[in-house]
């Protein structure tokens, strides 16, 4: 584990006590009933009032240099916050926007166009998403949303889904191909053409399916070209995306953990059953090496580190694996309530599998990992 230091232990001191306080497992609760009550978050999926808050306190302007609005506090430092608002399965649009929308605007948005969008990115007052798959897997290598030049710019054609946090965002960054290969593109929510309508998922969540009929861009709405910048922006979606599974996964081991000292069955507290500390101890053992591959991915985007492509690769795969089977697990040694919906240990596993597809699965990133390696 990672030592923090004195101002990284403070903000995640803040973040956790703000999640005990705002955000428990009770609001992702919620979000199973779409309809009731006029919700805000009845249509995009997630807390739109909590996010003001997380805003406020500086948490989306993490990646964000101070010149438009933010603290420039660096990836490893969003990485521990994903990870505290995952314990308690927070919905916040956090990753889709404080760390894919603004490192997009980071790494190829020029002077104007990061001028023009990372202040509200930083203060909530915007909400970014990316939009890059197209169906069911996440095959970045495979767009089918072209890009085709028009008079002083360019059309859109296509559609995408799912595209996380979407229903809410404000800008999107969209993966296209382009005459000369992939191309990013900035483009507004209430764009002329672009419609979408929230999707369905397990874990309650509404992702969007985008579709773009003619829209209409300037040459300014280039964020740039080539596989490689769309690789870099997805190195750090990886990234977060493993840091939101560690967290999850920490959480509903500790929630299991704390049945097991506690629960007793035949006279004995089930804790005590040497076939059940063994899987417990496996499980710790298990979440120790996500954490070290998910610090060490964190690290690698802060130090600009060549190795940041597979490095975030076996973050994701690893951290997939460990919450699919921590939360198994949870679900199996809970016993009978475990598969009840009014434990927490059904959202934990729904929400688990979800975040393991988002991004790629573990054999995505297996096959990844070893072409990257020379395999």
């Amino acid at each position: 584990m990672a030592v923090l230091n004195e101002e990284q232990t403070m903000l995640k001191d803040m973040v956790s006590q703000w999640v005990r306080d705002r955000m428990p497992v009770g609001v992702a609760r919620g979000l199973y009933d779409h309809s009731g009550g006029g919700r805000k978050d009845a249509t995009t999926g997630f807390d739109a009032d909590a996010y003001a808050e997380v805003a406020a306190m500086g948490w989306s302007g993490i990646l964000v240099p101070e010149a438009h609005g933010g603290s420039d506090f660096g990836a490893f430092s969003l990485g521990f916050v994903l990870e505290e608002l995952a314990r308690a399965l927070s919905p916040l649009p956090l990753l889709s926007s404080a760390m894919v929308a603004v490192s997009a605007l980071r790494l190829g948005g020029n002077a104007a166009q990061q001028s023009a969008w990372l202040p509200g990115l930083a203060d909530g007052s915007i909400i970014g998403a990316l939009a890059v798959d197209e169906g069911a897997h996440h095959l970045p290598d495979i767009l089918a949303l072209t890009a085709t030049r028009a008079e002083n710019g360019w059309r859109l054609d296509g559609i995408k889904r799912p595209v996380a946090d979407g229903m809410g965002a404000g800008l999107f960054i969209v993966a296209a191909r382009g005459d000369d290969g992939t191309a990013l593109f900035l483009v507004p929510a209430d764009a002329a053409g672009l419609t979408r309508e929230p999707l369905d998922q397990i874990d309650a969540r509404r992702p969007a399916l985008l579709r773009f009929d003619g829209v209409v861009l300037g040459d300014d709405a280039m964020l740039g070209q080539g596989d490689a910048l769309l690789s870099a922006i997805l190195d750090r979606a990886y990234v977060g995306q493993a840091a939101e599974l560690l967290g999850l996964a920490t959480q509903a081991f500790e929630t299991t953990l704390e049945y097991l000292k506690t629960r007793v069955q035949f006279g004995q507290l089930i804790g005590s059953f040497q076939a059940l500390q063994h899987r417990a101890s496996e499980m710790f053992g298990e979440l120790q090496l996500t954490r070290s591959a998910v610090e060490a991915a964190l690290v690698a985007i802060d130090a600009d580190d060549p190795q940041l492509p597979s490095l975030a690769s076996l973050a994701k795969a690893i951290a997939n694996e460990t919450a699919h089977r921590i939360t198994c697990e949870m679900v199996q040694l809970h016993g009978g309530i475990g598969m009840t919906h009014e434990h927490d240990a059904g959202l934990y596993l729904k929400r688990s599998r979800v975040a393991e597809q988002a991004y790629g699965s573990s054999s995505f990133h297996r096959e990844r990992w070893a072409r990257l390696n020379g395999y």
